[in-house]
């Protein structure tokens, strides 16, 4: 792992201690937007993950055609089937204004597809977060809709996008970066585009990137002077090498999108003084939150494969979270027996 310690222990700041000081829901309440007919899976895969990461709470807003499923897959996660296609999003509006005000993070896109009536859902719940001040992480068909209208997260600092190749290809596309840019500075070029939107960049290596104001650029920079990553004209950009396993599964990229949410989620635990020293400007919690969620997320995956090998599928990562853990953040008093 090349990610510097500086940035490693900041990382760590953001993790619940388990010392019995904390009580139910100050360790994370995750929410996961997104399920409709033919995609259960991957709303499960972020919820569940989220839990074994070691959220809380983990709740699922779905429709009501996905609802059964996700339902006998675990009975840990709380799911709400009120995304109906046959009901006006504004009678639907209360229900969700209700759940977001007890949640900490929400990630919205695994499974959400690209119905109408899903995307509507989306994107009010995208308003309706911003106007809370929630932490949000963006994935798979949420990205298509923002590369529709970009105008729905531009400028929201408490964001993160977690593109694939292909969706990363696409909304670079989308929101007019320059296909000569160099393939190092392409993600800093969508924060950039996108109003300092935090962008996690999945390949090789994951590259996360964020575009930051005069006042964070200086407090950056200070504080990155012995850190292993590149840091210039107002952007930060950590490169994530952790080896992964060598089967890319389907259904990663949700593990990615509840373990980034987790790290969210204690974010506004830690801003909320729940626990820590509120030491680290809470500006910095969507960049670290994204590198605490890369890199277990690559270790897991090769904790499993290495285990399975080519048989190898995300249901065999999501009991291994807790090993994944205990191994890149050991020495943490948050560790427990893991």
């Amino acid at each position: 792992m090349t990610i510097s310690r500086t940035i490693l222990e900041q990382v760590k700041k953001l993790i619940p201690p388990l010392d019995g000081s904390l009580h139910k829901g100050q360790s994370g309440r995750v929410g996961v937007l997104g399920g409709a007919l033919d995609y259960t899976g991957a709303p499960f895969f972020a919820a569940m993950s989220a839990l074994r990461v070691g959220a809380d709470l983990s709740h699922v807003i779905c429709s009501p055609t996905a609802a059964g499923a996700i339902k006998s897959y675990a009975p840990d996660l709380i799911v709400h089937p009120i995304l109906s296609p046959d009901t006006p999003p504004e009678k639907v509006k209360p229900d969700l204004e209700s759940l977001l005000s007890r949640l900490h993070a929400i990630i919205i896109g695994p499974g959400l597809g690209r119905e109408s009536y899903m995307q509507t859902y989306a994107k009010m719940t995208i308003s309706m977060a911003r106007e809370r001040g929630m932490f949000i992480v963006l994935d798979a068909d949420a990205l298509f809709l923002v590369g529709k209208d970009a105008s729905i997260i531009k400028g929201y600092r408490r964001a993160v996008l977690t593109p694939n190749v292909v969706e990363f290809k696409r909304l670079s596309e989308q929101v007019g970066v320059d296909p000569d840019t160099p393939t190092n500075n392409r993600a800093s070029e969508v924060s950039r585009r996108l109003g300092g939107v935090t962008v996690l960049q999945k390949g090789p290596k994951d590259v996360i990137s964020t575009d930051l104001t005069g006042e964070e650029a200086d407090l950056a920079a200070s504080q990155l002077k012995r850190a292993n990553a590149h840091f210039e004209q107002a952007k930060e950009t950590v490169e994530i090498d952790v080896p992964g396993g060598m089967k890319r599964c389907g259904g990663q990229g949700d593990v990615l999108s509840g373990a980034v949410g987790t790290f969210m989620a204690w974010g506004k635990c830690y801003e909320d003084g729940a626990f820590g020293d509120k030491k680290l400007p809470t500006s910095r919690i969507p960049l670290l939150a994204s590198i605490g969620g890369s890199i277990l997320t690559r270790t897991v995956s090769r904790i499993a494969f290495a285990e399975r090998g080519r048989s190898v599928i995300t249901e065999d990562m999501i009991p291994k979270l807790g090993q994944a853990f205990g191994e890149v953040f050991a020495g943490n008093q948050s560790e427990g027996k893991l």
